[in-house]
């Protein structure tokens, strides 16, 4: 009997240890530049990467790990100055054409001008569910937290711990929501100059270049994704499973109140509101509560 509960207990064991990733480390170990190499580095002892973006070329990052619920977080200091044009993406994808997406988009201005940051979610390859806000800071000054949490039941963005959005998952009532791919973690910086800045009138000025962004602290608290498998599990209502506790399957009071003053302050599109895009047929979710 004593040998079997050992086995038993090992079995356990293995199972939180294959499936729980918690990712707190340098770049080095957790990431790696796979576009743009030969301008942007990984800089120090791994715990700071630069991103470059100039006329030869954009740049970005990706997790070694994919992951199915959880929580990531970098903190990031955006490009300075004249950064029309430009955007600096942090987000989860799957791959493939029908691929889930949670964004975090950063997108360029001219100098002196507010950071507009844009949200979205894919679910299945479709998105069309972009939120926009106005930063009520300089996020060029200093790194800021930016952090993607994601649950069977809802995904929160959030920047300095501060919720921005919530998009609840309503899959018991037809409306798609992403829970059965992993997603790796990416972040970018790239000439989008054809739609970022005021829809794509304002480009780039190269002569404002090269264009830097800057990362520290990469940490995903997260549910390895290995397979098909990992559908149930990283679902699960387990002790380790911290995601997945009733705390975190909806805002508190407080944190709702904090998301009430960032919406009615700084949002700036909302395409649950925009009747003339979607000729007036809006989203099935839009009719529901999200916080």
């Amino acid at each position: 009997m004593a040998t079997l509960q050992a086995l038993a207990i090992a079995l356990f064991i293995s199972s939180v240890a294959f499936h729980q990733c918690v990712v707190d480390a340098q770049f080095y170990e957790g990431m790696y530049i796979n576009w743009g190499a030969h301008h942007s580095s990984i800089l120090g002892n791994g715990e700071e990467l630069e991103l470059v973006l100039d006329q030869t070329s954009g740049s970005g990052v990706q997790s070694y790990q994919a992951f199915l619920f959880g929580s990531t977080e970098m903190l990031i200091k955006l490009v300075p100055g004249n950064s029309a044009g430009t955007v600096t993406a942090y987000y989860l994808s799957s791959s493939g054409d029908k691929h889930d997406e949670i964004d975090f988009e950063f997108l360029g201005n001219s100098s002196g001008q507010p950071y507009v940051v844009h949200t979205n979610v894919f679910t299945q390859g479709i998105g069309n569910k972009e939120q926009q806000f106005y930063l009520w800071f300089d996020p060029t000054a200093d790194f800021h937290n930016y952090t993607i949490h994601w649950n069977p039941t809802e995904i929160v963005w959030y920047i300095d711990s501060i919720p921005i959005r919530v998009f609840r998952n309503y899959e018991n009532e037809g409306i798609a929501y992403p829970n059965k791919q992993g997603m790796v973690v990416y972040s970018s910086l790239w000439n989008a100059d054809n739609w970022a800045t005021r829809g794509g009138l304002v480009k780039i000025d190269w002569n404002s270049g090269p264009f830097v962004a800057r990362y520290r602290n990469f940490k995903a608290k997260s549910c390895s994704w290995e397979g098909e498998q990992s559908i149930s599990h990283c679902a699960a209502s387990l002790p380790e499973h911290w995601w997945t506790s009733y705390l975190y399957k909806e805002l508190s009071y407080g944190k709702q109140g904090q998301m009430k003053w960032v919406r009615d302050n700084y949002m700036i599109y909302d395409y649950c509101k925009d009747t003339n895009r979607f000729n007036g047929q809006m989203a099935a979710e839009c009719s529901k509560a999200q916080y």
